[in-house]
């Protein structure tokens, strides 16, 4: 089960972890309402290496990348949900737009982002590899996506039920 870091505490413990000889994996996102295909999508970038960190979009930054009406959950919530599961190690709650400073910051061995991306879109690509560190494009989870259960969710208010 993992901790929710703040970035000073994350690099102290990153520090660690490398004095351990640690390899670390890390990915991003929202994780705004979720579901199957995340917990897949997580549980599989954890078979890359030995620590797994996700960088936690706050509520500010969620607002920016998917509108005034979102997050449904709040960050401390979903911080929460994702540290609690068995194969992460870490959750950083970050503000900006996207993690890239936080991959400064980190220096994963593995930047994993899911199948709505290509290798050569990933934002902080240029630096992992600038250091031998390997972006990996993980396929999604056939049947499960955030907005599949947000159209359903909508389609039922809209039907009365």
């Amino acid at each position: 089960m993992g901790t929710i870091f703040s970035q000073n505490q994350l690099q102290d413990r990153i520090q660690f972890w490398r004095t351990e000889k640690k390899s670390v994996v890390f990915t991003n996102g929202c994780f705004d309402i979720l579901h199957r295909g995340h917990i897949e999508y997580l549980k599989k970038a954890k078979t890359l290496g030995d620590i797994l960190i996700i960088g936690l979009n706050s509520d500010s930054s969620v607002k920016i990348i998917k509108g005034k009406n979102r997050p449904y959950m709040e960050q401390d919530d979903r911080a929460y949900i994702l540290s609690h599961l068995i194969f992460v190690d870490a959750v950083c709650i970050f503000d900006e737009e996207t993690p890239y400073h936080m991959i400064e910051t980190v220096k994963p061995d593995f930047l994993v982002k899911g199948g709505d991306y290509n290798a050569e879109d990933v934002v902080g690509k240029d630096i992992v590899e600038k250091y031998g560190g390997k972006v990996v494009i993980f396929p999604f989870v056939a049947g499960y996506s955030s907005s599949q259960i947000i159209n359903k969710i909508r389609e039922n208010n809209t039907q009365g039920i």
